[in-house]
Parts: C-alpha cells; sequence; structure tokens
C-alpha cells in the first residue's frame, strides 16, 4: 500500500469526498429504516442528505471547474428541495388530522386495509 504515500490531496477532493459521503449516507439510512420496520420507507432525513450531499458536490463541481458534474447535480437539488416541501406541507395538513404518520413516506398499496 505505498501507492497511498505517493497521492496528492487537495482541498477541493476533501470536499468532493465529504459530498459523496453525505449523499451516499441518506442509502444506508434508507435500508436501515427499512429494515428495521419491515417495509421500504423513506425517511425524511433521506431527503436532507440529499440535498446536503448535492449542495457540497456542487461546491466541489464549480471549485475544480467540472462542467459534465454542474450540469449533472445541479437540478437534483430543486427536487430534493420539493420533496421536503411537500413533507412540510403534509406535516402541517396532518396537524388538523392527527393520527397520520408523516415521518416515515412509502408508497401505499391501493389494495391494502387503510
Amino acid at each position: 500500500m505505498d501507492w497511498l504515500n505517493h497521492i496528492e490531496y487537495t482541498h477541493w477532493d476533501l470536499v468532493g469526498y465529504l459530498g459523496n459521503l453525505i449523499f451516499g449516507s441518506r442509502f444506508l439510512l434508507q435500508w436501515y429504516v427499512s429494515e428495521k420496520k419491515k417495509l421500504s420507507v423513506i425517511p425524511t432525513a433521506f431527503w436532507w442528505l440529499s440535498l446536503v450531499g448535492t449542495v457540497i458536490l456542487a461546491v466541489y463541481f464549480f471549485g475544480t471547474g467540472s462542467g459534465p458534474g454542474i450540469v449533472g447535480s445541479a437540478p437534483n437539488g430543486f427536487i430534493y428541495m420539493r420533496n421536503l416541501q411537500l413533507i412540510r406541507k403534509q406535516r402541517l395538513a396532518s396537524r388538523a388530522s392527527p393520527g397520520t404518520n408523516t415521518e416515515l413516506h412509502a408508497p401505499q398499496d391501493p389494495h391494502s386495509p387503510a
């Protein structure tokens, strides 16, 4: 593993690794929560990790001048923000009708009893 001693890291590399770590952790979180609930769910924290990871990666892509990275990641932030907005809206609406679980978001089976 002597080759590791010859790798040079820049501050941009560290930003990129941090963004990838945060962004990638969302899958571990989703897997953990789904296993715990024995149901495929997407916790709200998944969208926060997605947004934070994407922002950090966008900073990295802008800082390193990676055109493909910028084009590939920029639109994602809007999708994550919209999901967080919809979750917030759902939570506000659920205050009017208690008993609604808004922390975990799972596809509903139209054939299962409510």
